[in-house]
């Protein structure tokens, strides 16, 4: 903040959701219409749309890039110094797309940590069912589809019975009940059984 501004002209704000909305007070009261701020770890994204939300020129700045301006920074505080710099227009701001492609951006970008994820937990299913000697995903081309999830679904029900568990099948499985049900003869350990449960939730978190 500008000396000429406030009496009080630097002010420490926490990360919490109520501390942006009260600098955006603040710097409207000071009639500012432009702010600079360091993209430093991802704290500084709810004060950027926040700022940007209540029509501030928001300039997002590297960092690196004002350690890379001349000045002797230690002989004033970092928000201080990035104030005096951004007064003299001599930082550059970083290129932030507009907040509707950043919220499209999010969502196209979010299924590529989630199907990895989804696949590991399913390869430890598979685990659990061959520990267990069964060998449904041997008769099923997928444990996660219709029948697979149905079936697994019964047997942590406590359901046991190979050929009840078949009668699940899906109408369009090509497998038969009967060979489905030879696939479910098979040793139900506890220890096992718990993480089948476990991997099943897991799974469907995803």
């Amino acid at each position: 903040m500008p000396a000429d501004r406030d009496a009080q002209p630097v002010r420490h704000l926490s990360t919490l959701t109520e501390d942006p909305h009260a600098a955006a007070d603040w710097l409207t009261s000071c009639q500012l219409e432009t702010v600079a701020m360091e993209s430093t770890g991802v704290y500084w994204i709810p004060f950027f749309q926040i700022l940007e939300a209540r029509g501030f020129q928001v300039l997002l700045v590297n960092a690196h890039h004002v350690k890379n301006v001349p000045g002797r920074k230690s002989d004033v505080s970092d928000c201080q110094w990035l104030q005096y710099l951004h007064s003299l227009g001599l930082l550059r701001g970083s290129f932030r797309p507009e907040q509707a492609v950043c919220m499209v951006r999010s969502i196209l970008r979010h299924p590529d940590g989630r199907v990895p994820m989804a696949a590991s937990h399913v390869q430890h299913m598979q685990k659990a069912v061959d520990q267990m000697n069964l060998r449904l995903h041997h008769v099923i081309s997928d444990i996660t589809g219709v029948t697979g999830l149905a079936i697994i679904e019964a047997i942590l029900a406590c359901e046991r019975n190979p050929y009840r568990l078949a009668k699940l099948r899906d109408g369009r499985i090509h497998a038969t009940e009967s060979s489905i049900a030879k696939s479910l003869v098979g040793d139900y350990r506890r220890e096992h059984l718990f993480t089948l449960g476990q991997s099943l939730k897991a799974y469907r978190h995803y």
